[in-house]
């Protein structure tokens, strides 16, 4: 399915795993004197109603019919919400590249799953869609994640290392002309749990966790949770957030909340710290949610201090990711690699992404 155009309009949509809402992106990609260049054209986040929050938050939980139910709801939902948005910004569009939003992602067990039913997204915002990403690379005994980093080689190469800050961290970056990356820890995820105790959706700027004390005990007892020792490709899920992570935290909810707040901030920071030790020297681009919490970035500088920080426009900080699952949908219908096998450890590169077609395909 080859695009011939000079130029293509995706709309890109995220669902992390923070629970901020739905990110939708109108993005253009051109490719011209052997590299693609990319534009927002708009974007937004929707935040969830509270009925969605919570559905979402306990799927992983319920029976099976209730999955599927939901499965196929959210794609409905996430098609009204693309039809409103290009309502608005005036978009024009042929493709939706949909992330979805995952619900179970154990690699090691074969599985990862996103909700958002293709056919559903695509009967109801009249757009074809790609959707469904991660699985053919876990079928090939990959990690399924990070996806991201084929689009930091490609869109971002003036950078040596590209860092995500949202519902989990995760690092990409080029070594000896070979894309690498990994999922470093959960980040907006742990952060906004335990600034939700103090009735805050998230704590902006970090300033509760800035008038924190670091906990040293719960600091040394999460940094020797044993996904830390292992060597990459690796990634991590919700599930393993509630069943391994956020028990420990809970065990030391004595502690004031701003105090666990402190210790959070400065575990993400030293794990980035820790990947990034002996790593040369280089410029590091850092978007997500957590580029904007000012004492979770100090303390990152902290603990790189050989790597110069680059924080982008508003835009590309709040919209990164939505802008790469668009290009993952633009590489998979130029038939180009968008999952790259250095990265998740699959058994090989692939073109990743299925299509579901509501209308005809125009090409040239």
């Amino acid at each position: 399915m080859l695009i011939k155009k000079n130029s293509i309009d995706i709309i890109g949509l995220m669902s992390g795993t923070s629970l901020d809402g739905l990110d939708i992106a109108w993005c253009r990609f051109e490719f011209r004197s052997g590299k693609w260049n990319y534009t927002i054209l708009a974007a937004n986040t929707y935040p969830y109603p509270p009925e969605w929050q919570i559905r979402l938050e306990t799927l992983a939980s319920q029976d099976a019919l209730t999955y599927v139910k939901t499965h196929i709801k959210f794609g409905h939902y996430m098609g009204i919400r693309v039809k409103k948005f290009m309502k608005r910004y005036k978009a024009e569009a042929d493709y939706i590249s949909s992330h979805g939003h995952t619900i179970f992602h154990q690699p090691n067990k074969g599985i990862t799953s996103q909700i958002g039913d293709g056919a559903a997204l695509a009967a109801t915002s009249g757009l074809n869609v790609i959707c469904d990403f991660r699985s053919m690379d876990v079928a090939l005994k990959g990690e399924g994640a990070p996806l991201v980093p084929i689009g930091d080689k490609l869109l971002f190469p003036q950078y040596q290392y590209c860092l995500n800050i949202g519902g989990i961290a995760n690092i990409s970056y080029n070594e000896n002309r070979v894309q690498k990356a990994c999922d470093v820890s959960p980040a907006n995820m742990a952060l906004d749990y335990f600034a939700r105790q103090k009735g805050m959706p998230y704590d902006e700027d970090g300033l509760l966790a800035k008038k924190g004390n670091i906990r040293l005990k719960l600091l040394k007892e999460l940094n020797s949770i044993s996904f830390y020792e292992k060597n990459s490709p690796k990634s991590l899920g919700r599930e393993w957030f509630d069943s391994i992570f956020l028990p420990v935290v809970l065990q030391y909810n004595k502690y004031p909340n701003k105090d666990i707040l402190a210790t959070l901030v400065e575990h993400i920071a030293y794990q980035i710290g820790r990947i990034m030790h002996n790593k040369p020297g280089g410029e590091m681009l850092i978007t997500g949610g957590g580029a904007r919490n000012n004492f979770l970035i100090e303390r990152i500088s902290y603990h790189i201090p050989h790597i110069q920080i680059t924080i982008p426009n508003d835009s590309l900080v709040r919209y990164k990711e939505s802008l790469i699952f668009a290009f993952l949908g633009c590489l998979r219908l130029n038939n180009q690699i968008n999952c790259l096998k250095t990265v998740t450890g699959a058994a090989c590169d692939q073109i990743a992404g299925a299509v579901y077609l509501r209308k005809p395909v125009h090409e040239g």
